[in-house]
């Protein structure tokens, strides 16, 4: 049911050499006016709603406030080898959810945003 995501950012450049490096993408920048935003890659091919890396004074990020979002990955432990190395933070290993639920983990991303991981191996 989510169609689009936005996750606030304080330094654009810093959030997309990591969620590049964790999460293995290319992130692509676009620029409105005093809005900078990091394009999450999408395409017909993707499952999942897409969304952006978003640096604008009314955007603040947050370890505690507003939602929290579960990016979709093949095995959590992958990409959370790759948090500390991108300047980031594990919060929660990975973690099972249940037997049917698969595993979870919890990120801290350059920015100070809690983020979620989630697969089901």
């Amino acid at each position: 049911m989510v169609g689009w995501f936005e996750i606030p950012v304080a330094d654009m450049n810093r959030a997309k050499e990591f969620y590049e490096s964790v999460l293995d993408i290319s992130i692509s920048i676009h620029e409105f006016g005093n809005l900078q935003m990091g394009w999450f890659p999408n395409g017909p091919e993707k499952s999942g709603a897409t969304g952006s890396l978003v640096q604008h004074e009314m955007y603040k990020p947050s370890m505690t406030d507003g939602p929290l979002l579960y990016f979709s990955c093949k095995d959590v432990a992958l990409e959370l080898s790759r948090v500390e190395g991108a300047n980031g933070k594990i919060i929660q290993p990975k973690t099972q959810i249940g037997e049917e639920h698969g595993f979870m983990a919890l990120i801290k991303d350059t920015e100070g945003n809690r983020i979620a991981l989630h697969s089901q191996s």
